[in-house]
């Protein structure tokens, strides 16, 4: 029996403030990042973008999470998506988020599934740059 994760794989993945589909059916990335700073925490982001390219044959489904940094808290998740392959084909799979509140400063593991197994891990860094002090030089 063949492993349900040997029709697909994960080509790559990219972090991004939107994602838009161009005529043509062409995608554009605009803002791709790792980090994210804010001011205080709690924040909350608005919108941000997950573009997965998966690559081979069959029918699949993903599933994404975004996991605390002590990974003792889901963030965000979405509901399995099914999606299907061509052979020798492929499949861009956009997630958007919207209004997720980070209230831990550090790396979040964005974790992806395929067909309910995780495989990859990604990492979103939230960071709160040292306020600078106006009263030194």
């Amino acid at each position: 029996m063949a492993s349900p994760l040997s029709k697909a794989h994960l080509a790559y993945s990219l972090l991004c403030d939107d994602i838009r589909l161009e005529v043509g059916n062409k995608l554009s990335v605009m803002g791709m990042f790792q980090n994210i700073y804010l001011q205080a925490l709690p924040s909350t982001i608005i919108k941000f973008a997950l573009l997965n390219r998966w690559e081979g044959d069959g029918e699949h489904t993903t599933e994404i999470k975004i996991i605390s940094p002590d990974r003792t808290k889901i963030i965000a998740s979405t509901a399995p998506s099914p999606f299907s392959l061509t052979p020798g084909g492929f499949a861009d799979n956009v997630t958007i988020f919207s209004n997720v509140v980070f209230s831990d400063e550090g790396p979040h593991v964005i974790q992806i599934y395929l067909n309910g197994i995780m495989v990859r891990e990604l990492y979103l860094n939230i960071v709160i740059p040292p306020q600078s002090n106006p009263s030194v030089n």
